[in-house]
């Protein structure tokens, strides 16, 4: 199960709970591809009971594209974010990333 929200300041929270496989990931991926490539968006998956790592897999393919949203995430174990490693992704060049002004911010 997924809730999306837009937080104060224009920053898009996805909450992910319940099992993260292959179908969850290409919810995911299909919730980042709909928002403009200048948002920042967090995934939380503090709430997720279990991680399947072709979930991760699928995840991380859609987070190396270069024109998506700026993603931060939170609420991973030490094992999911070695996953996201493993396939390409840096999870801390993305939080570094994502702390930059909100589109609608930069334009006041």
């Amino acid at each position: 199960m997924m809730d999306e929200r837009l937080q104060p300041g224009g920053e898009i929270l996805i909450r992910v709970d319940g099992i993260f496989d292959a179908a969850a990931a290409w919810d995911v991926r299909g919730r980042l591809g709909a928002v403009p490539a200048t948002s920042n968006v967090v995934i939380d998956f503090s709430k997720v009971r279990e991680f399947e790592d072709l979930g991760v897999a699928v995840l991380a393919s859609g987070l190396s594209k270069v024109d998506g949203p700026h993603v931060a995430v939170r609420g991973l174990r030490q094992h999911q974010h070695r996953m996201f490693r493993y396939f390409g992704v840096d999870l801390d060049a993305l939080q570094g990333a994502s702390k930059r002004p909100a589109a609608s911010a930069e334009r006041n």
